[in-house]
């Protein structure tokens, strides 16, 4: 899953919670497909430290490395691709804006990237009211940035 070269300028900027990250590498729907139109160059992933921190711990919880066992590969094969896919940003310091600090990471990575789109599977993120971020449930995201 190494980065393709950036196409137009106008390739949409995202962030992935990390829901949308363990949905995409488990093969479901369009959070799959995120990840082909990021390897293509049609959009830009941005993530930051926190979460690739926390991807890595969900990674390695025992029920997702057996279902990445039955696919062939390993929860630091994983995390290494999608590492070399996204490009890593330092997160805006924000004020705490949901009840989950995992969610403000989010948040805060997103306002720092100045992305298009939050994806996410969280209520409490989809839910959020900011004239700057716009979150859509990944269930219809990768229908939309095509």
């Amino acid at each position: 899953m190494p980065r393709a070269p950036s196409g137009a300028l106008s390739a949409m900027r995202l962030v992935l919670d990390t829901n949308v990250v363990i949905a995409a590498v488990m093969g479901a729907g369009p959070p799959s497909r995120l990840i082909e139109l990021a390897t293509e160059g049609s959009i830009e992933l941005f993530s930051s430290a926190t979460l690739i921190a926390e991807l890595d711990e969900v990674l390695q919880r025992e029920h997702i490395t057996r279902r990445l066992a039955r696919k062939g590969r390993t929860a630091a094969e994983v995390l290494t691709l999608y590492e070399d896919l996204v490009e890593r940003i330092i997160p805006a310091e924000i004020a705490r804006t949901v009840s989950d600090p995992d969610d403000d990471a989010v948040l805060a990575c997103a306002l720092a990237a100045g992305v298009d789109l939050i994806v996410s599977g969280d209520k409490a993120v989809r839910n959020l009211r900011d004239p700057d971020l716009r979150v859509l449930p990944f269930s219809v995201a990768g229908r939309e940035s095509r």
